[in-house]
């Protein structure tokens, strides 16, 4: 079943350094985009992380110091792959909980915009995971009937994750072949306002802290009775688009 769609959608997967969101950077990024008019286009980067790439990192994707040390860092890269995604919604495998917020750090720390208040997001993990409980290998062989040749390769992951995906929709009759549907469908919990998940929706459509001694508190409320939190966490290692979801409630409410 091809993707019913009212604006292009991009299929992306990232290799980094590691998984700490808010110091690990990209060393390789696939970007599969699907038109609505079922054109489709792909391109993969290899990406200079500008830090060294642990051992047992490259154990998992094989890339290693040496490989990208003549690619472009992704500073260099970001205007590329920005005007790639403009106007897209995203999708991806975890990419809710990884993917996405990682790409957010990196558009940031190389002062290039990025914005999720526009987009949808589909993690196509979090449909598998509500279906079958399967990790991505699985999923492929489960929906595809086909071996995931080059495992951890961001270009055969992404390309798997567009066809498990539309598989799923072929299995599922309950799935509805519209993105927003989709997006709020593969979400897993309470909405993340910044993505990371360190301030989230509640019931009422209010951002909340979901950690720490205000835990469950409005961040409208929290700044107010305690103006001195929002500084605290701007000079803390939280992840940069946090900060700037947090700036943008305080600008509004301030």
């Amino acid at each position: 079943m091809e993707l019913s769609l009212k604006k292009p959608i991009v299929f992306f997967d990232l290799e980094t350094t590691g998984i700490a969101v808010a110091k690990d950077r990209i060393v390789e990024i696939s970007v599969f985009k699907v038109y609505p008019n079922g054109n489709k286009e792909s391109k993969t980067w290899l990406v200079n992380p500008t830090i060294p790439i642990p051992a047992e990192t490259t154990a998992v994707h094989g890339i290693d110091d040496a490989k990208v040390a003549n690619e472009p860092t992704f500073k260099e890269l970001a205007h590329d792959i920005k005007n790639m995604m403009e106007g897209c919604n995203l999708a991806g495998y975890n990419s809710n909980r990884f993917d996405i917020p990682l790409l957010a750090e990196e558009f940031l720390r190389a002062d290039v915009d990025f914005d999720m208040k526009k987009r949808k997001a589909v993690d196509v993990q979090n449909i598998f995971h509500k279906m079958e409980q399967r990790t991505l290998s699985a999923a492929y062989k489960f929906y595809c009937a086909k071996d995931l040749e080059n495992a951890h390769s961001a270009e055969a992951d992404t390309q798997a994750t567009y066809e498990i995906l539309t598989a799923q929709l072929d299995r599922y009759q309950e799935l509805e072949n519209d993105i927003d549907f989709l997006s709020e469908f593969s979400q897993r919990g309470k909405p993340f306002a910044d993505m990371a998940g360190f301030i989230v929706y509640n019931e009422d459509n209010e951002e909340c802290f979901s950690f720490g001694k205000y835990k469950g508190q409005t961040v409208a409320s929290v700044l107010q009775t305690n103006p001195g939190y929002f500084s605290w966490i701007q000079q803390a290692d939280f992840p940069l688009y946090t900060k700037k979801v947090l700036t943008q409630i305080k600008l509004r409410d301030f």
